[in-house]
């Protein structure tokens, strides 16, 4: 059961901010508040490592055709960085659709890997998978985000709360694939490995090949398990992170469109045009700057 005093305190934030619909930062270093009215249309997003509670309200994330509903009360964990589509789809003035966020600590996740060394739980072929939260789960998100109203405390008292979250994450039955990262041999930690690199280098054409041999994997391992995390293929991923970053540079800081494709690694804006209205259904001539969600947040 969700305190009624989180929703509140929650939305009172994000009003108070002027965030409505696109979200804000707490007290807490990597802890994000949302709210947002109404009900969206499905969007393109790249969602970070993270968690996310659903107070009031529900979404869905679309990867690849798999669909994942969270709804007040429910916890996503997305262990990959990954690219979705995703939308709003409860929510209304009277009762806005709510959601806390945590940026989750991978490192801190790996140090507990000796106190998780008996535990059994199921695996996950999948980097994003939701379920109910258990009540200590919710009780610890509460207390970390009431820590993030005094500066002091938060500074003090935070770091040992989000220490808990991460364990009972690493503990609940949709942790699975957050699970195997702590083994930094696993196919998981390799491909986030991989991760790092397209994502550091987003605008050079990397060698699959080159990829896989960084990760130790042959070339038809490395897309095995890169599809099996990501539900998507390298190359693909790579547009993904190409389009949505030329998205950012359209919406907020107002580039030119051939600025924005030679930005992202384009050489043709005429196959960037082509590309970016396939993915979002308008030219991104039509594009138009305003704000847009927090970045790296599944809320």
């Amino acid at each position: 059961m969700i305190p009624k005093t989180l929703i509140s305190d929650v939305s009172d934030l994000v009003e108070k901010t002027g965030t409505l619909g696109t979200g804000c930062a707490t007290g807490v270093d990597g802890l994000f508040a949302f709210a947002q009215t109404q009900t969206t249309e499905c969007a393109a997003s790249f969602y970070e490592p993270i968690m996310c509670l659903v107070l009031q309200g529900a979404k869905e994330a679309h990867v690849n055709g798999r669909v994942v509903r969270y709804s007040a009360g429910d916890t996503l964990i997305v262990s990959h960085a990954i690219p979705v589509e995703a939308a709003v789809m409860q929510a209304s003035p009277d009762a806005p659709y709510t959601a806390l966020a945590l940026r989750l600590d991978l490192a801190m996740a790996r140090s507990m890997q000796d106190e998780l060394a008996d535990f059994e739980g199921s695996e996950s072929a999948h980097a994003l998978n939701a379920a109910a939260s258990d009540a200590a789960l919710i009780d610890a998100i509460h207390r970390l985000f009431n820590l993030s109203k005094d500066p002091i405390e938060a500074r003090s008292l935070a770091p040992l709360v989000l220490r808990e979250i991460h364990f009972r994450l690493l503990r609940a039955h949709h942790g699975g694939m957050l699970r195997q990262l702590l083994n930094q041999e696993s196919p998981a930690s390799r491909i986030a490995q991989a991760i790092a690199t397209m994502r550091a280098n987003y605008k050079t054409n990397l060698p699959v090949a080159d990829l896989a041999s960084e990760c130790g994997m042959s070339l038809s391992a490395f897309h095995e398990h890169f599809r099996s995390v990501t539900a998507t293929t390298p190359l693909q991923y790579q547009k993904e992170l190409r389009l949505l970053e030329a998205r950012r540079l359209l919406v907020s800081e107002n580039a030119s469109v051939a600025a924005a494709a030679y930005g992202v690694g384009y050489e043709s804006p005429t196959q960037f045009s082509r590309e970016y209205s396939r993915k979002f259904g308008i030219p991104p001539s039509m594009q138009r700057p305003g704000n847009v969600p927090l970045a790296a947040t599944a809320t």
